[in-house]
């Protein structure tokens, strides 16, 4: 739906006196960036094409990335900084036109990440009231959260790696459960033998033992280096061993995703689940309650935003507080907001440490209003 030039003046208006400096990064950026760190759901709908020294490039297919990339050619990554941005993005979509336009903002630098998230928050639920939105249908998750009581599990470090990133997917967390569980058998191959054997030594070695015994048999390694293709065959040598608590670990994941509450109450939700599998998920939780206080103190009710333990967003560089907002007149319908927690973004750009960082779009095609101009 299209959006009317006075609201987008509001909006503009609005996200300056936030504090925020607009700025505008190229369409044309780097795929290979997209194709690395964006969620499947955003690889798979790039617009690619090449440059004329055969660079591999895509039309942005949204501000997060290009963004993060501004900041860190303008000086000190970890300086403080606050953008906005308002422009088209490009996404192949069957049930919507490619580009469509997009809002938002990103702080980068700001060591106050709870005050931070509220911010985010509540300047993207006073966005949508300019388009008449006043009372969103909001959801929020945590994946700190998930990846502390994930760490706090009696599982190899190989399971613990497999399973954080797959917060916010759950189809493909669900699959990894059941293999965690034993309730579906692990995949057998011929490489198991291998695997196993490879398991016995450091990874090095290993590649070295590897690359001895591909030279024998007269193969190259294609695409990942011997030591590479040992790193991940020890991996699944470790994945499909049976260390005696993989049915029991899976099970109090499983408890935990089905925590659902209210903003107000999930501290205490959580803490109580926590308390009776013997877990301490003290500090993410004193964290989660200093955020759900800001928020508060923004304007906004805790007891009006739901909380669930399984949500999480479908990219790749999110790493704590999440969040969506759904117009309730539309129910089932895409979110018209989201955004989160980023922290690692920047270091996989080039930072040398990581960078705090959150953000949120506003897909204003979603958002009722009259015609463009």
């Amino acid at each position: 739906m299209s959006v009317a030039m006075s609201a987008l003046a509001r909006l503009r208006a609005l996200l300056a006196e936030a504090g925020l400096a607009f700025v505008e990064p190229p369409v044309l950026q780097p795929a290979g960036l997209f194709l690395d760190l964006a969620g499947e759901d955003i690889r798979r709908r790039l617009f690619t094409t090449s440059s004329s020294a055969g660079e591999e490039l895509c039309l942005r297919p949204d501000f997060t990335i290009p963004v993060a990339r501004l900041h860190l050619a303008g000086g000190r990554a970890g300086r403080q900084a606050a953008y906005a941005y308002l422009g088209p993005i490009f996404r192949q979509r069957s049930d919507a036109p490619a580009e469509t336009l997009q809002a938002g903002a990103e702080w980068l630098g700001r060591a106050d990440c709870e005050a931070a998230d509220a911010d985010a928050l509540a300047l993207a639920h006073a966005a949508l009231g300019l388009f008449g939105l006043t009372r969103p249908r909001v959801r929020v998750g945590d994946e700190a959260l998930f990846a502390a009581l994930v760490d706090g599990l009696p599982l190899s470090a190989a399971w613990k790696r497999r399973l954080v990133p797959l917060f916010g997917e759950p189809d493909r967390l669900a699959t990894a459960l059941d293999r965690l569980s034993g309730r579906v058998a692990p995949v057998t191959s011929a490489v198991g033998p291998l695997a196993g054997l490879l398991g016995t030594t450091d990874t090095r070695a290993a590649g070295a033992a590897l690359a001895d015994l591909l030279k024998i048999a007269g193969l190259s390694p294609v695409g990942r280096s011997p030591v590479e293709i040992a790193e991940r065959l020890v991996e699944e040598a470790d994945l499909a061993g049976a260390n005696g608590h993989g049915r029991e670990a899976a099970a109090v994941i499983e408890g935990y995703l089905e925590i659902s509450a209210t903003l107000a109450e999930a501290a205490d939700r959580v803490e109580e689940f926590a308390r009776r599998q013997g877990l301490d998920l003290a500090a993410p939780l004193s964290a989660f309650r200093r955020r759900v206080q800001f928020a508060a103190d923004r304007g906004l009710d805790p007891e009006e935003i739901a909380f669930s333990a399984a949500f999480g967003l479908k990219l790749d560089y999110y790493t704590g507080f999440v969040f969506e907002m759904h117009d309730p007149t539309r129910p089932g319908g895409d979110p018209v907001a989201g955004g989160g927690r980023y922290d690692r973004l920047l270091r996989l750009l080039g930072a040398e440490a990581a960078v705090p960082a959150v953000g949120f779009a506003l897909w204003l095609d979603r958002l009722a209003g009259e015609e463009t101009p």
